[in-house]
Protein backbone atom coordinates (compact mmCIF):
# COMPACT_ATOMS: atom_id res chain seq x y z
CA UNK A 1 0.00 0.00 0.00
CA UNK A 2 1.59 3.53 -0.66
CA UNK A 3 0.56 6.25 0.96
CA UNK A 4 1.69 10.11 2.32
CA UNK A 5 3.23 11.81 5.23
CA UNK A 6 3.05 15.01 6.11
CA UNK A 7 6.08 17.31 7.36
CA UNK A 8 6.48 20.56 9.38
CA UNK A 9 10.14 20.42 8.56
CA UNK A 10 12.18 18.56 6.41
CA UNK A 11 13.15 16.08 9.54
CA UNK A 12 9.54 15.73 11.45
CA UNK A 13 6.78 13.31 10.02
CA UNK A 14 3.91 14.12 11.67
CA UNK A 15 0.95 11.14 9.93
CA UNK A 16 2.05 7.64 9.88
CA UNK A 17 1.46 5.38 6.97
CA UNK A 18 -0.47 2.05 7.11
CA UNK A 19 0.71 -1.33 6.58
CA UNK A 20 0.52 -3.77 3.68
CA UNK A 21 -2.38 -5.98 4.55
CA UNK A 22 -2.57 -9.51 4.61
CA UNK A 23 -1.85 -12.39 7.30
CA UNK A 24 0.71 -12.27 9.56
CA UNK A 25 1.06 -9.03 12.14
CA UNK A 26 -1.00 -6.98 13.42
CA UNK A 27 -1.74 -2.78 11.95
CA UNK A 28 -3.23 -0.66 15.03
CA UNK A 29 -4.06 2.71 14.79
CA UNK A 30 -3.65 4.76 18.31
CA UNK A 31 -7.29 5.96 18.29
CA UNK A 32 -9.27 2.89 17.27
CA UNK A 33 -7.37 -0.32 17.89
CA UNK A 34 -6.65 -3.54 15.47
CA UNK A 35 -7.49 -2.43 12.22
CA UNK A 36 -6.30 -5.00 10.38
CA UNK A 37 -3.81 -7.70 9.48
CA UNK A 38 -0.67 -7.04 7.77
CA UNK A 39 2.95 -8.30 7.13
CA UNK A 40 6.17 -8.07 8.15
CA UNK A 41 6.42 -5.96 5.09
CA UNK A 42 6.82 -1.72 5.65
CA UNK A 43 4.39 0.28 3.92
CA UNK A 44 6.08 2.52 0.75
CA UNK A 45 5.25 6.40 0.67
CA UNK A 46 6.37 10.12 -0.18
CA UNK A 47 6.73 12.43 2.36
CA UNK A 48 4.69 15.56 1.45
CA UNK A 49 6.80 18.30 0.10
CA UNK A 50 9.16 16.35 -1.07
CA UNK A 51 7.56 14.84 -4.65
CA UNK A 52 7.85 17.78 -6.41
CA UNK A 53 10.88 20.09 -6.77
CA UNK A 54 11.31 22.93 -8.80
CA UNK A 55 14.50 24.60 -10.43
CA UNK A 56 14.92 28.30 -11.58
CA UNK A 57 17.17 30.05 -13.74
CA UNK A 58 17.90 33.03 -11.67
CA UNK A 59 19.45 32.08 -8.32
CA UNK A 60 17.53 32.87 -5.45
CA UNK A 61 14.21 33.72 -7.95
CA UNK A 62 10.88 32.15 -6.92
CA UNK A 63 8.73 34.16 -9.34
CA UNK A 64 7.09 32.23 -11.82
CA UNK A 65 8.69 33.78 -14.49
CA UNK A 66 11.75 32.61 -13.28
CA UNK A 67 10.71 29.26 -13.32
CA UNK A 68 13.51 26.13 -15.34
CA UNK A 69 12.22 22.99 -14.43
CA UNK A 70 9.80 21.35 -12.72
CA UNK A 71 9.91 17.72 -11.90
CA UNK A 72 7.51 15.14 -9.96
CA UNK A 73 7.17 11.55 -8.62
CA UNK A 74 4.82 9.37 -9.97
CA UNK A 75 3.50 5.63 -9.87
CA UNK A 76 5.41 4.70 -7.11
CA UNK A 77 5.00 0.80 -6.29
CA UNK A 78 6.86 -1.47 -4.32
CA UNK A 79 6.99 -5.13 -4.00
CA UNK A 80 8.44 -6.91 -1.08
CA UNK A 81 9.76 -10.59 0.13
CA UNK A 82 9.34 -11.22 3.83
CA UNK A 83 9.78 -14.97 3.84
CA UNK A 84 13.34 -15.05 4.88
CA UNK A 85 15.35 -13.34 8.08
CA UNK A 86 15.52 -10.18 6.41
CA UNK A 87 12.62 -8.38 4.83
CA UNK A 88 13.55 -7.01 1.17
CA UNK A 89 11.40 -4.37 0.09
CA UNK A 90 12.10 -2.68 -3.66
CA UNK A 91 10.50 0.86 -5.13
CA UNK A 92 10.03 1.59 -8.15
CA UNK A 93 8.98 5.01 -9.37
CA UNK A 94 8.60 7.34 -12.43
CA UNK A 95 10.02 10.73 -12.24
CA UNK A 96 8.09 13.11 -14.91
CA UNK A 97 9.63 16.86 -15.64
CA UNK A 98 8.63 19.82 -17.98
CA UNK A 99 11.15 22.38 -18.57
CA UNK A 100 10.36 25.98 -19.60
CA UNK A 101 12.84 26.52 -22.26
CA UNK A 102 12.49 23.71 -24.86
CA UNK A 103 15.80 24.86 -26.80
CA UNK A 104 18.71 22.37 -26.98
CA UNK A 105 19.46 18.72 -25.93
CA UNK A 106 20.10 19.06 -22.35
CA UNK A 107 20.58 16.42 -19.28
CA UNK A 108 19.08 16.83 -16.21
CA UNK A 109 20.25 14.94 -12.84
CA UNK A 110 18.34 15.10 -9.79
CA UNK A 111 18.94 13.41 -6.72
CA UNK A 112 16.28 11.42 -4.66
CA UNK A 113 16.19 10.17 -1.06
CA UNK A 114 15.17 6.14 0.17
CA UNK A 115 14.93 6.28 3.79
CA UNK A 116 14.00 3.83 6.31
CA UNK A 117 12.10 5.25 9.58
CA UNK A 118 11.43 3.21 12.44
CA UNK A 119 8.66 4.01 14.97
CA UNK A 120 7.66 6.91 12.85
CA UNK A 121 10.49 8.98 13.92
CA UNK A 122 13.67 7.31 13.93
CA UNK A 123 15.80 7.11 11.05
CA UNK A 124 17.42 3.83 10.60
CA UNK A 125 19.13 4.49 7.01
CA UNK A 126 19.39 6.81 4.31
CA UNK A 127 20.63 6.54 0.68
CA UNK A 128 21.17 9.05 -1.84
CA UNK A 129 20.71 8.08 -5.69
CA UNK A 130 20.22 10.11 -9.04
CA UNK A 131 17.80 10.13 -11.50
CA UNK A 132 18.52 11.40 -15.04
CA UNK A 133 16.40 13.17 -17.82
CA UNK A 134 17.39 13.42 -21.06
CA UNK A 135 15.55 16.16 -23.12
CA UNK A 136 15.80 16.14 -26.99
CA UNK A 137 16.28 19.54 -28.84
CA UNK A 138 12.73 20.89 -29.13
CA UNK A 139 11.55 18.99 -26.26
CA UNK A 140 10.09 20.11 -23.60
CA UNK A 141 8.75 17.35 -21.30
CA UNK A 142 11.00 14.15 -20.26
CA UNK A 143 10.67 10.83 -18.00
CA UNK A 144 13.03 8.53 -16.23
CA UNK A 145 12.40 5.77 -13.74
CA UNK A 146 14.19 5.44 -10.44
CA UNK A 147 14.64 2.63 -8.08
CA UNK A 148 14.58 2.38 -4.43
CA UNK A 149 15.70 -1.18 -2.06
CA UNK A 150 15.87 -1.82 1.70
CA UNK A 151 16.65 -4.37 3.87
CA UNK A 152 14.30 -4.95 7.71
CA UNK A 153 14.91 -7.68 9.97
CA UNK A 154 12.12 -9.73 10.35
CA UNK A 155 12.32 -10.25 13.92
CA UNK A 156 12.14 -6.66 14.78
CA UNK A 157 9.14 -5.74 12.31
CA UNK A 158 7.40 -8.57 13.97
CA UNK A 159 5.37 -7.90 17.38
CA UNK A 160 6.31 -10.13 20.42
CA UNK A 161 4.02 -13.02 21.14
CA UNK A 162 2.80 -12.02 23.99
CA UNK A 163 2.08 -7.90 22.79
CA UNK A 164 0.24 -10.14 20.00
CA UNK A 165 -2.09 -12.22 22.46
CA UNK A 166 -3.11 -8.48 24.50
CA UNK A 167 -4.25 -6.89 21.50
CA UNK A 168 -6.00 -9.85 20.05
CA UNK A 169 -7.30 -10.81 23.32
CA UNK A 170 -11.35 -11.08 23.26
CA UNK A 171 -12.49 -9.42 26.21
CA UNK A 172 -16.20 -9.94 27.35
CA UNK A 173 -18.92 -7.59 28.69
CA UNK A 174 -18.39 -6.76 32.37
CA UNK A 175 -14.23 -7.37 32.27
CA UNK A 176 -12.80 -4.75 33.95
CA UNK A 177 -10.90 -4.03 30.81
CA UNK A 178 -13.14 -4.33 28.37
CA UNK A 179 -13.88 -0.62 27.44
CA UNK A 180 -10.10 0.03 27.17
CA UNK A 181 -7.49 0.13 24.31
CA UNK A 182 -4.96 -2.14 24.59
CA UNK A 183 -3.04 0.76 22.75
CA UNK A 184 -3.23 3.24 25.68
CA UNK A 185 -0.93 0.95 27.61
CA UNK A 186 2.66 2.54 27.39
CA UNK A 187 4.22 -0.93 26.75
CA UNK A 188 1.74 -1.86 24.14
CA UNK A 189 2.06 1.54 22.70
CA UNK A 190 5.94 1.42 22.70
CA UNK A 191 6.32 -2.12 21.19
CA UNK A 192 4.13 -1.31 18.46
CA UNK A 193 5.86 1.94 17.58
CA UNK A 194 9.49 -0.85 18.04
CA UNK A 195 7.75 -3.01 14.86
CA UNK A 196 6.64 -0.48 12.93
CA UNK A 197 9.32 0.21 9.87
CA UNK A 198 8.30 2.64 6.66
CA UNK A 199 10.14 3.38 3.67
CA UNK A 200 10.36 6.89 2.46
CA UNK A 201 11.26 8.10 -0.98
CA UNK A 202 11.42 11.82 -2.39
CA UNK A 203 13.33 14.01 -3.92
CA UNK A 204 17.05 15.48 -2.22
CA UNK A 205 15.61 19.17 -1.38
CA UNK A 206 17.62 22.15 0.09
CA UNK A 207 15.83 23.73 2.91
CA UNK A 208 14.99 26.65 0.37
CA UNK A 209 13.24 24.04 -2.56
CA UNK A 210 11.23 22.29 0.80
CA UNK A 211 10.72 25.93 2.09
CA UNK A 212 9.17 26.61 -1.71
CA UNK A 213 7.30 23.44 -1.67
CA UNK A 214 5.58 23.89 1.42
CA UNK A 215 4.36 27.27 0.98
CA UNK A 216 3.74 28.00 -2.52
Amino acid sequence: MIARYRLLTAATILVALAGCRSKGDIVVDESVGITAVRSACPAVGIPDYTGDVTLFSTPGARDSASIDLVASITNLRSQCNDSGAKVYSISDFDVLARRSDARGARTVQLPYFITVLRGRSAVISKRVGTVTLNFADGQARAQAHGQGAAYIDKAEATLPEDIRREITRKRKAGDSDAAVDPLSRPEIKAAVNRATFEVLIGFQLDQGQLTYNATR
